[in-house]
């Protein structure tokens, strides 16, 4: 059974299609992964064992049965905390929602099943998901599976350990400043943050005005991200902020990467200070577009940074979402996270209109870069993973870390700008840690922006090195 659990989603759901692998092996085999390591990394905080056999046991007889299989078919699948999946109440990593109850699955989740997918469980989360670490009251601390000291990330970091160890093929994410993209990039993975849209939200008790959060993938390869987007993407009436479907299949479409492309490099995005073997690691990445015949140049300057527009606007709707449970349940809520959130009562129109100004000036200068070029890269991170409780680097490149937002510095900005963004694995620092690249995209081209992943891939696979070994399991 081990031989499957590093095996690539798209590879897994050709073989139950063809009948060379029973979803029945493959649930057995993911059940068998967790029990060895989920005790210590803390990925999945709620399982549905049983009825997901059970499931299993189904699909594999419609499949007998001649049915059509789904594009996922019989893949297991984890739930981040953050989003509703029946059957498991939506805690949020919050203890005063510890019994909050959906009434359905999020159209992600319902879109997944319909592609044949099997829900497993859900994955942990920072609370509201709060932080690029992933620990909180209700569920603990989850840890990374390269070096059990540090974190995975967050928020979406119990999906991405448990992607990088093993235990599931797929798991869903979401990215509102670079919950998708950080733990990603530090556990090796790839992840896709879409345009704003692309993949529907919802359904909803309060919409959304920030318009930064995006649903997405985190997986093992560039293909099974594509084919993750392939069976969730299209407008959905619960959103009303969801696109059409954009009349392509990402999978068919991933080897279309057109040629001689216009690759604007930026190292710091001029404000940035970045870990000394993390630059090398994602400059040899970026050649790796110069050795397949694109032309990249590297620029400076100009670029706004929106930090603290973007930290206004998030907590200022994390707060209208739990007002109304501060009072009877303060002692409930972490305590950082709620100072955080509660500084947010005093913000006037004026402060918020200075954000959104903040934001149009970013809005403005991609648009401009984007008329001059294809796609932009950045690091996707300053830092290797830190410290799985949450303790920040002291300094990056000699410089004092005086905020947070310095570890995580080049994700915010396309949340905020909307743009598609995705990671892919640049190499291992020096302790041996994942770094990443982050290829960022103009509106509505994750078609493009995965073309660009794949063709990276290709050329520097990544797929066959993961931590296989923890001490869970030696």
């Amino acid at each position: 059974m081990s031989e499957l659990w590093f095996k690539p989603a798209y590879e897994l759901a050709q073989a139950i299609r063809a009948r060379q692998l029973s979803p029945v092996e493959l649930m057995e085999a993911c059940l068998q992964r967790i029990e060895q390591v989920n005790p210590i990394l803390n990925a999945f905080i709620a399982m549905r064992p049983e009825e997901a056999l059970n499931e299993a046991r189904a699909a594999a007889e419609r499949i007998a049965g001649g049915e059509e299989a789904g594009l996922l078919a019989g893949l297991p699948f984890g739930v981040k905390e953050l989003e509703d999946a029946e059957g498991f109440p939506s805690t949020h990593a919050s203890l005063p929602f510890k019994d909050n109850w959906p009434e359905r699955d999020s159209v992600q989740v319902e879109r997944l099943k319909k592609a044949g997918a099997i829900l497993l469980g859900k994955t942990n989360a920072p609370e509201f998901g709060y932080t690029a670490f992933t620990k909180n009251l209700l569920f603990g601390v989850t840890r990374n599976p390269w070096n059990l000291e540090r974190t995975p990330g967050g928020s979406s970091g119990g999906a991405s350990a448990a992607i990088a160890s093993g235990m599931v093929p797929l798991a869903t994410g979401s990215d509102g400043g670079g919950s998708i993209r950080i733990p990603a990039c530090y556990t090796g993975c790839f992840g896709l943050k879409p345009t704003y849209g692309r993949v529907p939200r919802g359904p909803f008790r309060m919409l959304n005005w920030s318009d930064t959060i995006c649903y997405g993938p985190i997986t093992r390869t560039v293909r099974d991200g594509a084919m993750y987007m392939d069976a969730v993407v299209g407008h959905h009436p619960a959103d009303p902020d969801s696109l059409p479907h954009p009349g392509i299949s990402y999978v068919e479409t991933l080897e279309q990467l057109p040629r001689r492309l216009r690759i604007a490099w930026s190292p710091t995005l001029a404000y940035a200070h970045l870990q000394s073997d993390v630059r090398r690691e994602v400059e040899q990445a970026v050649r790796v577009f110069e050795k397949l015949g694109h032309n990249v140049e590297e620029m400076e300057g100009g670029f706004p940074d929106p930090g603290l527009e973007w930290v206004r606007i998030a907590a200022a709707e994390t707060y209208a979402e739990i007002y109304d449970k501060i009072d009877g349940h303060r002692e409930e809520f972490g305590q950082a996270f709620l100072r955080g959130t509660e500084t947010v009562r005093n913000l006037t129109p004026e402060n918020y209109g200075a954000a959104q100004r903040a934001r149009a000036q970013l809005v403005n200068y991609l648009w401009h870069l984007f008329e001059r070029y294809d796609l932009l890269m950045t690091p996707t991170l300053p830092t290797e993973a830190f410290d799985a409780h949450g303790k920040w680097p002291a300094e990056i490149d000699g410089e004092p870390v005086t905020n947070p937002l310095n570890v995580v510095a080049f994700t915010y900005p396309f949340n905020l700008s909307r743009h598609p963004a995705a990671t892919v694995r640049a190499g291992l620092t020096d302790s041996g840690l994942p770094c990443g690249l982050q290829i960022v995209g103009p509106y509505q081209r994750e078609d493009l922006v995965l073309q660009a992943s794949y063709a990276y891939e290709q050329e520097r696979p990544w797929n066959d090195a993961w931590p296989k070994e923890t001490p869970a399991t030696v």
